[in-house]
C-alpha cells in the first residue's frame, strides 16, 4: 500500500504495526521530513516492510507505477490556497494549505497509484466533503463515509472516506466514531483505537 503524503510516518507507521503483513511505501515531497520518516521506520524495526521515498505526487518517481497498490491513503492539506493564516513554520503550512497540488490533484494520483478495484482512503475535514466526493465521482464506487465526531451532539469536523476504483456501488454514509465523552477524555471506543489497534469499520 501507499501513503501519498506521508509526513514523518505516523499513519504508515501504526498501519504496519495492526497489519503485519503489509507492505508499505511512502511518498512525502519535503526532503527531511522523508528522511525523519525512514528513521522512525528503521527505529520501530519496519525498515524491511516500510519504505519511504521523497518525491512529488504531481511527477510520482519511477519506482511508482501506475496500479502498483492495492490501497492508497492519504491525509491531504485541508485548505484550499487563498483561505485560512498560514502558519508561520513551512512544513506545518504545507502540511495544512495546498500547494501546488490541490485536491483534485491529490485525488487524481491516488486512483492512478491504485489497481482496478483497488482501494483509496483520505483523512479530510467534513467541510470539504462535497469536493471530495465529487472529485471521486464517476472513477470509483463503493464510496464508504465514516464522520469523526468530537462529541456526542457536535457536528463532524473531520471524517474518513473510502472508496474503490472503478467499481460501481452505491455511498454509504456509516455511524462514525464519537471521540470524547462528556468529560473530555476519549470513549472507550477512541480508545480502542488509539491504544488497542482496533480498527474502523469501513
Amino acid at each position: 500500500m501507499l501513503d501519498l503524503g506521508c509526513g514523518a510516518g505516523a499513519a504508515a507507521l501504526c498501519l504496519a504495526a495492526r497489519v503485519p503483513q503489509v507492505r508499505i511505501v511512502g511518498l512525502e515531497l519535503q526532503r527531511e521530513l522523508a528522511r525523519l520518516a525512514a528513521e522512525n521506520a528503521a527505529l520501530n524495526g519496519m525498515a524491511g516492510r516500510v519504505a519511504m521515498i521523497a518525491g512529488d505526487l504531481l511527477r510520482p518517481p519511477p519506482r511508482l507505477s501506475p496500479g502498483m497498490f492495492h490501497h492508497v491513503m492519504a491525509n491531504p492539506p485541508y485548505l484550499p490556497q487563498g483561505s485560512g493564516t498560514p502558519a508561520p513554520d513551512p512544513a506545518k503550512r504545507a502540511a495544512t494549505i495546498e500547494g501546488e497540488a490541490t485536491l483534485a490533484d491529490w485525488v487524481r494520483a491516488a486512483l492512478a497509484l491504485a489497481r482496478d478495484r483497488g482501494s483509496v482512503t483520505f483523512i479530510h475535514r467534513a467541510d470539504r466533503i462535497d469536493a471530495l466526493i465529487g472529485h471521486l465521482a464517476g472513477r470509483a464506487g463503493d464510496i464508504a463515509i465514516f464522520p469523526l465526531w468530537p462529541a456526542a451532539g457536535r457536528a463532524a469536523s473531520r471524517i474518513v472516506v473510502r472508496a474503490r476504483k472503478q467499481l460501481a456501488a452505491p455511498a454509504r454514509l456509516l455511524p462514525g466514531l464519537v471521540l470524547h465523552a462528556s468529560d473530555g477524555r476519549f470513549t472507550a471506543e477512541a480508545e480502542a483505537v488509539l491504544r488497542g489497534a482496533a480498527s474502523l469499520s469501513l
